[in-house]
């Protein structure tokens, strides 16, 4: 479905920090987790190459081991924020090509159906084909059987054949003194 006449998608600015943090915030309550959100406007700052503009064509902050994040809003045309998409670049070794890893997309509930997450997605896979990128890739929840069948619709597969892997917290210090 496309999205109507005068939604803007544009890269987030720092000034948009607030309206990222309400979002995840809101994914985080719509994922179950909503104690779990440690991000702080501070960090959001310090962690995200932010858009230096809010042109339609701006210069964009570079990206780094500190600061490897993406975020991409969308808004409705009464300039409400609609939703996000947080992205970094990743890398296919078989391929030998980049590619975008989305991170997080969200759409405020009350916008779903609008044509926001499909556009969302087109703009990332749109910066994908123009990097002649490998792929986009992302995960999403088991029981999130709305948005498992929203990305089916639009054209992903499941990766059943594979398995997420993760080290964090006392785990990943455990594991970096290995390194000796």
């Amino acid at each position: 479905m496309p999205t109507k006449e005068g939604t803007i998608v544009r890269h987030a600015t720092r000034e948009d920090v607030p309206i990222i943090l309400q979002l995840i915030q809101e994914l985080a309550d719509y994922e179950h987790e909503s104690n779990a959100v440690q991000a702080t406007h501070e960090s959001l700052l310090a962690t995200i190459a932010f858009a230096t503009s809010m042109s339609p064509d701006p210069i964009l902050e570079p990206l780094s081991s500190s600061r490897p994040a993406r975020a991409l809003l969308i808004f409705t045309p009464s300039n409400s924020p609609a939703g996000l998409a947080l992205y970094f670049y990743n890398y296919s070794t078989w391929r030998a090509k980049p590619g975008i890893y989305l991170e997080d997309l969200y759409v405020r509930e009350s916008e779903r159906g609008g044509g926001y997450g499909q556009r969302l997605l087109g703009e990332l896979a749109k910066e994908v084909v123009s990097m002649d990128g490998g792929r986009l890739e992302w995960s999403v929840l088991k029981w999130n059987t709305p948005s498992i069948e929203f990305y089916e619709k639009i054209g992903a597969k499941a990766m059943s054949e594979w398995q997420t892997m993760r080290v964090d917290g006392e785990g990943l210090k455990e594991l970096a003194k290995r390194a000796g």
